[in-house]
């Protein structure tokens, strides 16, 4: 199976598993710019040269050889499984996408005709019921990841616990896994610990949130979007995640971490 998801700079300072909704773009571009001195010019999911990527061929041996001897920082970054799931609703299934269309083609037209949500007309712009139809969609997600039905589950709303597992069962060790919502503090840890072509200044790195007015703006506060309903099918889907990344269910209002993440619990448990 290899290391799908996987993006290593070329100077092979550092590894990274990519966890979909987890500030990637704005990683990628570090990663990028930490090699080359400048941005890559576009969406860094985008780029075919300048960062190896498990998905080009040409990048696979490197970045196999450089996971099972462990001689590269290996790190991920993962969020707060409401917002997380919340993000991927405005952006995949009530955005426009970059190429001007909807995400996947016919899956929103199935969405809206078979669980009755809504996503702000053809542009995605006009007004309708998010709390509703933000529910009917997590509907269909736990039915994807549940029963695989009526699709497998997407990248960007399967289980980040299932992302970052990948790597660790086809022999890969992370050395950090932080936050989103402490990002600076985690990605600091990173650069501190490698030496890159290019030193890194984070307080002078935009962010590259290229999921960005994609979509509708959330109307509400996160919390309005769950009731005990919607509590618990998220708790169904993201039960790990929140386990291992230490979040806290009980209050879709408190996105910040209540506890560390334990590396050695991370390996055990998803190593099976």
């Amino acid at each position: 199976m290899g290391f799908p998801g996987t993006w290593m700079t070329e100077s092979e300072s550092m590894v990274y598993r990519v966890v979909p909704k987890c500030a990637c773009s704005t990683i990628g571009q570090i990663m990028y710019y930490s090699d080359h001195g400048h941005f890559f010019d576009g969406d860094i999911h985008d780029a075919q040269a300048g960062l190896h990527k498990w998905a080009m061929d040409g990048s696979q041996d490197a970045i196999s050889r450089t996971v099972k001897a462990h001689s590269s920082f290996a790190f991920t970054c993962v969020r707060n499984p409401y917002t997380r799931i919340l993000s991927s609703f405005f952006d995949k299934i009530c955005g426009i996408q970059r190429n001007g269309k909807r995400y996947r083609g016919n899956l929103v037209p199935s969405l809206i005709y078979n669980y009755g949500i809504e996503v702000g007309g053809d542009d995605g712009k006009g007004e309708f019921d998010q709390i509703q139809s933000f529910r009917r969609f997590l509907l269909f997600a736990r039915d994807t990841i549940r029963w695989r039905r009526p699709m497998d589950p997407d990248i960007h709303w399967s289980s980040m616990s299932g992302h970052v597992s990948t790597f660790v069962v086809n022999g890969g060790r992370y050395d950090r896994i932080f936050w989103t919502e402490r990002f600076n503090e985690g990605m600091q840890d990173v650069l501190d610990h490698i030496d890159t072509p290019h030193p890194v200044n984070l307080s002078e790195i935009p962010r590259f949130n290229e999921s960005e007015g994609h979509g509708p703006k959330r109307a509400h506060p996160v919390e309005d979007y769950f009731d005990d309903l919607s509590m618990h099918l998220v708790y169904e889907i993201y039960k790990r995640d929140f386990e291992l990344f230490k979040y806290d269910f009980e209050n879709p209002a408190n996105k910040m971490p209540t506890g560390e993440i334990d590396l050695d619990e991370i390996h055990a448990k998803l190593g099976d």
